[in-house]
């Protein structure tokens, strides 16, 4: 069986993302953590954080800074992290601080304000309302980065097929997972991997909150942000003026339903995959829908034994193809890439493309460096949630997931499959699935595509019904939709955002 994928949304790439649950806790600041409130950002240009000139001018009045909040709240004085905000202000007659989150967990919200502040200039909502990016801790260019293994480690281990279900290939995957554990000890220590989780993000946003002088927020979350976004609603309530979640994640599925569910959402959309490309000549997968799970096999098992050839020395791994796959199913302006892929598989060429988006997946750049997304991925996934510790428990779910999503299986079922490696964590679970909460009628909507590989349109349905919020359907095979250029979906949004007005009852894009 190929590795247990946990998968969401990044704006600018597409990167892993788990499935947890929603904190519970006061609904406003108290006691010892009353210490991180009152202080203002320090504001400072976005050369640091953004070097790219081009990217840069494009948001000439964006300012960036940093917001101190302890790593652990019990301990106020203790050590601090830093936390990377961007502000791009509002144009016209402002509203309000719409704060954005793109996801993961794992993804640079300071980055993805950048590219939207730049394609949204003009706009009614860059008029309206100050943008905000805030990287929670350990991401992006908040401080300390949460990084667990070099750019070299990282290389070798996309070089391990994780194929073999054997016994002995199974203790070999969980000996990869205890070494990464040991790194992520060694590299940010106990106290820090025990407090970057959801719980503890949601604390965060609101000090940030508060140092940009706001009493409330409105707020946008596409995919893991969705979760964010309903932990802080529940944590904060009052503090929510107006609430879009895009690609929505279930915060009542347990991790391993949750795992299922996505499994069978990525079949989905690689079955559309497949038949969109039969109706081109010379179609790596071919014609005969009943064959096409099996000729993908026969194209991409082989990589197992032997990488396939690329003009990058490193070649194509088995890992890497999978990954790459996964990628292209995000969105269907990958799929000419994975078609290009595979056809170098299939005439032993360059099969180059797949790499190419198993780099953008993992965040690898051109020189070899890597973002350290899924490294925050992994550290704040495992303490979201509480994963069974026994082995026949990771049995089934690789039973179920072949079952749901064949393209990702390699071999027959044996019996036995690696533990995750969150069942390894030092550190407890901060969290449990739990339905969310509404923060007050009308301050919600919720945005679900009915062909969604990575959050399946059940979970926006169940999460709307949880918070008594508006639901648009999008019509399409693809994660996340809002500001992508639906002019149906993006109608509706803005009304919303701007002036409070939900979508009709029912709306389907």
């Amino acid at each position: 069986m190929s590795p247990m994928w946990r998968v969401g949304r990044m704006v600018s790439a597409l990167a892993l993302v788990s499935l947890v649950a929603c904190p519970v806790g006061s609904a406003s600041p108290q006691g010892q953590a009353t210490r991180a409130y009152g202080q203002p950002p320090v504001w400072s240009g976005c050369e640091s954080f953004v070097p790219d000139a081009t990217k840069a001018n494009a948001i000439p009045t964006a300012r960036c800074g940093t917001v101190s909040v302890p790593v652990d709240y019990a301990k106020p004085e203790g050590a601090q992290a830093r936390l990377a905000v961007i502000r791009i202000p509002a144009s016209g007659d402002r509203i309000g601080a719409l704060v954005v989150n793109p996801g993961g967990p794992g993804a640079s919200a300071v980055d993805t304000v950048v590219g939207m502040g730049a394609a949204l200039a003009g706009s009614e909502i860059a008029s309206r309302f100050d943008l905000i990016g805030i990287d929670p801790r350990g991401v992006g260019h908040s401080t300390p980065e949460l990084r667990c293994r070099t750019d070299a480690e990282f290389d070798a281990f996309r070089r391990e097929p994780l194929a073999d279900y054997s016994p002995a290939g199974v203790a070999h995957i969980e000996g990869l997972h205890e070494q990464f554990v040991r790194s992520c000890v060694d590299n940010m220590g106990v106290d820090f991997l025990a407090n970057v989780g959801t719980a503890t993000a949601v604390r965060d946003m609101d000090v940030v909150r508060a140092a940009l002088g706001q009493n409330e927020i409105s707020y946008l979350g596409f995919s893991y942000g969705t979760r964010l976004g309903a932990a802080y609603a529940e944590r904060y309530p009052e503090r929510v003026r107006a609430m879009v979640l895009d690609g929505a994640v279930d915060p009542l599925a347990d991790p391993i339903e949750g795992r299922i569910r996505q499994m069978a959402g990525f079949q989905t959309a690689f079955n559309d995959y497949a038949k969109d490309c039969a109706k081109s000549a010379g179609c790596p997968l071919g014609t005969d829908p009943a064959r096409f799970v099996e000729r993908y096999h026969q194209l991409v098992n082989p990589l197992v034994q032997q990488p396939g050839r690329t003009s990058d020395p490193r070649g194509l791994s088995y890992q890497d193809a999978i990954t790459g796959t996964v990628n292209a199913l995000y969105s269907q302006r990958y799929w000419k890439l994975l078609t290009s892929g595979l056809l170098g598989l299939q005439r032993g060429t360059d099969a180059g493309d797949l790499l190419l988006l198993a780099d953008d997946y993992q965040g690898r750049d051109g020189s070899g460096r890597y973002t350290n997304q899924q490294d925050a991925f992994t550290a704040i996934g495992c303490v979201d949630a509480p994963y069974p510790s026994d082995s026949a428990a990771w049995a089934e779910v690789d039973r179920r997931v072949r079952e749901v999503a064949p393209f990702l299986s390699y071999g027959g079922f044996t019996g036995s499959a690696p533990r995750d490696v969150c069942t390894m964590w030092p550190v407890p679970p901060t969290s449990t699935p739990h339905p969310a909460s509404s923060p007050g009628p009308g301050k919600v909507v919720v945005v679900s595509s009915t062909r969604d590989p990575a959050t399946p349109y059940q979970a926006g349905v169940d999460l709307a019904r949880q918070m008594d919020a508006r639901l648009i359907t999008f019509e399409g095979t693809q994660h996340t939709v809002v500001f992508s250029g639906d002019a149906c979906v993006d109608a509706a949004v803005v009304d919303f955002l701007v002036d409070s007005i939900p979508p009709p009852q029912g709306l389907k894009c």
